[in-house]
């Protein structure tokens, strides 16, 4: 579940998001379905990189960025790999899926105390 702050809002969004662990952090993909268009919840994390991320039963505050060039290239052909249902996503699309590496900032609490 990724906690994040509306790009014009401020108000904190919650939403459910396939993942791949990284050595450092997490991948998340704004595949939206193969729409045409991003999911808000990219734009947010550009406008508001710090926000949170459970995993398990844990929860991490982290620093969202966007992936680029041949790290996102790495990421996201592993994730095709993984699930073959983001190829069919990128086929349907003119647009380049967005990567967003998730990195912590600080320890894990408690899934609980979550905002």
């Amino acid at each position: 579940m990724l906690h994040h702050r509306g790009a014009k809002s401020g108000t904190w969004r919650v939403n459910p998001l396939a993942r791949q662990d990284l050595p450092n952090g997490w991948a998340i993909f704004g595949s939206r379905g193969g729409s045409p268009t991003d999911p808000d919840w990219v734009r947010n994390l550009v406008a508001n990189p710090d926000a949170k991320v459970e995993v398990g039963s844990s929860t991490f505050d982290v620093r969202a960025r966007v992936a680029t060039g041949q790290e996102r290239a790495r990421i996201w052909e592993e994730q095709k790999r993984r699930n073959p249902a983001f190829a069919a996503y990128e086929e349907r699309t003119r647009r380049q899926i967005p990567v967003v590496i998730l990195e912590p900032t600080g320890e894990a609490t408690s899934a609980a105390g979550v905002s």
